[in-house]
Order: C-alpha cells, then sequence, then structure tokens
C-alpha cells in the first residue's frame, strides 16, 4: 500500500509542468556562431530522454538556421559531426515534463570549424576594445558599478560572439566601483579617463544608458534607452520598450542590449566610433633623432647636440601650491613649468577650481634652482626648500612696508 502511494505521488508530481528560465552571469566572449530562438516539442518516453531528444533536434535545426543565413541555403549534418560542432546549449526558456520537452534554444557553434565546413570566412573585422560602462536611472538614482543592477547583468548575458563590436565589460567587483561611477560618464578630462582606458586596455569607452519608468507599482515598466560613446558621451541613438509589468524586466533589457549592440554596430559602419584622438596623445619624446644613413669618403658629420640641459644629478620632487580660478589655468600653468630645463614631469596631484591646487614636479637639480628658472618666467615665488608657492606676478600679496628709521 506504501509503495502504491509512492507511485501516485511520483506521477502527480511528474504532471505538473515546471517552466524553468535560464539566467548566467558568466561573460561569454568565446567568438562562436550563435544561433537563438530554436523551438522544439519532443516527447519520450521520461523526461531526460525528452530533453535529450529535444537538444538533438536544436543541434539539428541550429545548423540548417545557420546554414540559411551564411550560405543562402539550408543544410544538414549527422548528429556526431553536430557534436562536435557545438560549444554550447544556451536555454533561453524550456518546460519540462514527465515524458515531454517543450523549449526555446540557443545553439552556440565552433567559430572555425562550421566557417570551415560551410565554406565562408570565420574572420569578423572587430573595433577597437571599446570598455563597457552601463548606466542604469531608476527611482531617481544613477547606478554604474555602485551596486549590483539588473542592467549590468543583462550586458553580462549578452553573447558577443555576432557583433563587430570588441566589449569590455568589467566584473563590476574590486575598484570597479571607484574608477567607474555615475559621476565618471558627466567627466570630460581626457586625463583621467585615459588612465582609466589604459587600466582595462581599452582604447575609448561606450555608455550604454537606461532610464526606467514605472507607471504604478506592479504596473508597466517603460525603459528609455541610449547608446552614448567617448567621454563626451555623445549620442549614437536612442529608443524606448515598454513590458506589462516588472516580470518582464530582464526581457526589456535584454532587448534593449541587443538594440544597443545594433545601433553601436550601425554606428561603427558609419565611421562615428572613432577613438578620440585627444586619449592617445603622448607628449613628445625628449630623445635625439639618430641618423643610420652611411656617410661617404670625404663626408663632414654634422652632430646635432640639441637644447643644453642642465648636468645629470639627482632628481628632487618639488611640490607647487598654485591658483587655479578655472580649467585654463591648470593647463597654463602645467606648460609653463614642464618647459623649463631639467623639469622632467609635472603633473598636478590636488585639483581644487576656484582655489589653490598642488603640482607634483620631479626637478633634475637644486629646487633653488627652479625658483630662479620660475621667477624668470613671470611668477612671484615664496617659500623655500621642496615647497614652494608660486602666483602669477599681478596675484602677488603687496609687500610690508619697512618700518620707520
Amino acid at each position: 500500500m506504501r509503495g502504491q502511494l509512492a507511485r501516485i505521488a511520483t506521477l502527480a508530481a511528474g504532471a505538473a509542468m515546471v517552466l524553468a528560465v535560464t539566467s548566467s552571469r558568466a561573460q561569454d566572449g568565446s567568438g562562436s556562431f550563435e544561433v537563438s530562438g530554436v523551438t522544439v516539442d519532443v516527447t519520450a518516453k521520461d523526461a531526460d530522454a525528452a530533453r535529450n531528444g529535444g537538444w538533438r533536434l536544436a543541434q539539428r535545426k541550429g545548423w540548417s538556421m545557420l546554414s540559411q543565413r551564411l550560405t543562402g541555403k539550408a543544410g544538414g549534418l549527422p548528429d556526431g559531426t553536430l557534436d562536435s560542432l557545438v560549444t554550447g546549449i544556451v536555454v533561453e526558456n524550456e518546460q519540462i515534463g514527465p515524458n515531454r520537452y517543450i523549449a526555446r534554444l540557443g545553439v552556440l557553434f565552433n567559430r572555425a570549424r562550421a566557417a570551415e565546413i560551410l565554406g565562408v570566412s570565420g574572420f569578423m573585422t572587430r573595433s577597437p576594445p571599446l570598455l563597457l560602462v552601463p548606466m542604469i536611472r531608476s527611482g531617481g538614482a544613477e547606478t554604474v558599478f555602485e551596486r549590483e543592477t539588473p542592467w549590468h547583468a543583462a550586458w553580462s548575458r549578452f553573447r558577443t560572439g555576432n557583433t563587430s563590436i570588441d566589449y569590455i565589460r568589467p566584473a563590476g567587483n574590486g575598484t570597479d566601483a571607484l574608477l567607474m561611477n555615475a559621476g565618471l560618464t558627466g567627466r570630460p578630462g581626457r586625463g583621467w579617463w585615459r588612465s582609466v582606458l589604459d587600466q582595462y586596455g581599452a582604447n575609448d569607452v561606450l555608455i550604454p544608458q537606461v532610464t526606467l519608468y514605472r507607471q504604478w507599482p506592479g504596473g508597466p515598466v517603460i525603459g528609455v534607452f541610449r547608446a552614448g560613446y567617448g567621454p563626451d558621451n555623445r549620442d549614437a541613438g536612442s529608443f524606448s520598450l515598454r513590458v506589462a509589468n516588472s516580470d518582464g524586466l530582464n526581457a526589456l533589457l535584454d532587448t534593449g542590449v541587443r538594440r544597443m549592440d545594433e545601433a553601436y554596430q550601425a554606428a561603427l559602419r558609419g565611421g562615428m566610433l572613432r577613438p578620440d584622438p585627444l586619449l592617445d596623445f603622448t607628449p613628445p619624446s625628449d630623445q635625439p633623432v639618430v641618423d643610420d644613413t652611411p656617410l661617404l669618403p670625404g663626408d663632414i658629420p654634422i652632430i646635432d647636440e640639441g637644447p643644453t640641459l642642465p648636468a645629470e644629478g639627482p632628481v628632487a620632487v618639488v611640490t607647487l601650491q598654485f591658483d587655479t580660478p578655472g580649467v585654463g589655468a591648470v593647463s597654463s600653468a602645467e606648460a609653463s613649468v614642464r618647459g623649463i630645463p631639467g623639469v622632467r614631469s609635472a603633473a598636478t596631484s590636488s585639483l581644487a577650481l576656484g582655489g589653490v591646487s598642488v603640482m607634483r614636479v620631479e626637478f633634475a637639480g637644486d629646487p633653488a634652482v627652479l625658483a630662479v628658472a620660475l621667477s624668470q618666467r613671470g611668477w612671484t615665488v615664496e617659500g623655500s626648500g621642496s615647497t614652494l608657492r608660486i602666483r602669477r606676478g599681478g596675484n602677488a600679496a603687496p609687500a610690508e612696508a619697512p618700518p620707520p628709521g
């Protein structure tokens, strides 16, 4: 009796259809050929056999769809060959019953081997590496990597095998939240962007943005998407999508990611995604140019020794305090200091617009010599040693009158 009750409970549990929707935080960058939206409906003696049969059928249908897309005619291959070509099955939506399997799947094929069999080129022209900074606005707050967001998760689910954009997608942990936040997206300064891009090996930045509007609690959700690019956050396209309620938020964002990728690819084809030339700027080298042209008999070599520089010696680190009423004052002061012979580097280490900023200078020589050189360039120099306060001539404080007698 007890065994009969157990069998009845097993049949009752198997009779219910279980809806399974998979989502993965792993970022796919394998470059495989991807075929999505493959529907299967298979019946077998049990659930495992039905699912295996569904995946087999998905491989065949996926290969036929890929062949149609790349060569213009559908083709087929034996199951053994398909097993060696398929690198993954993506479960977009599946329903599992006791002897039936209904699903919508995606199939990933090895790019090199599939291209060889189909007689097409597996090479894809890609863009320069572009850093992805996804920003979401929801409830009046802007977020990038300060916390986990569904927008970042949607970009992590996106598979880049069929796109011509070479995305660099940060994981969002560690120092990512410190280097890239919502405030950075509105910061046009190329120096900071250059240091951030160097950390991730990127040439430029993409800033996909989404703003979520909820009509009422539990009601429709509207997403307004904007494809931004470059340090100036220029516009490469915009659109809006709508779902009936919050249960469809992931589907809304996944669709938005695909549409955003299409906008970026169109901008790449149109020549809009050219890296900002200021991000690749490097200061001119002070090294002399060596001429390897062989001398003929009787030629007199001409040696260009270049400008006379101070003798090599210990490098002193000098801190300069200077007024910065605006952005132009920063670059002007740095250029003036860099032009002094013996200055190895000069960079603003603490910026205070409208106040007093601090510049770190490496000088090959005595700091007193640097103070004299600054005075010759029109600066009023105060202090001594490794800390100097410099002002333009008109901004110097008036000297005190000498005491009488």
